[in-house]
């Protein structure tokens, strides 16, 4: 288990979360707006390809495992990746919906990554409290 770390760790670490996060979604995603039309049924889809969200979803993943394991605690990364990633988002999409759903989007991206968040943490949290039971 990592050392205790200060208030000042927290903070910047929470921060640079939050930063990393937004940035993750700018580099897989904020940069697509394209749809495709699959020719042989002319059903449209995206704008994200499978492997978009997979690189986005394994660089969450791994940026908030790794805060967690460099003593940034659960809750303030969690948070931080939550709220950066959801508000890279709602900026974007708030720029180019003229229907006024990103609302309902930013909602569910929010919803889904406070859970996410939350199940990544716990397992975290277990593994390293399991690990450290183990050497005692």
């Amino acid at each position: 288990m990592p050392a205790k770390r200060g208030a000042l760790f927290q903070v910047c670490g929470a921060m640079a979360v939050a930063v990393l996060s937004a940035v993750a979604w700018f580099a897989w995603l904020g940069w697509d707006d394209e749809y495709q039309t699959d020719p042989a049924t002319g059903v449209a889809s995206g704008p994200y390809q499978v492997w978009q969200i997979a690189g986005c979803g394994v660089s969450l993943l791994i940026l908030l495992v790794g805060a967690e394991l460099a003593g940034v605690r659960a809750l303030p990364a969690s948070a931080a990746l939550t709220l950066g990633f959801t508000g890279a988002w709602t900026i974007d999409a708030a720029r180019s919906d003229e229907t006024g759903l990103f609302g309902v989007g930013a909602v569910m991206l929010l919803a889904g990554l406070c859970v996410g968040s939350a199940l990544v943490s716990g397992a975290v949290i277990g593994l390293r409290d399991r690990r450290g039971a183990r050497r005692s």
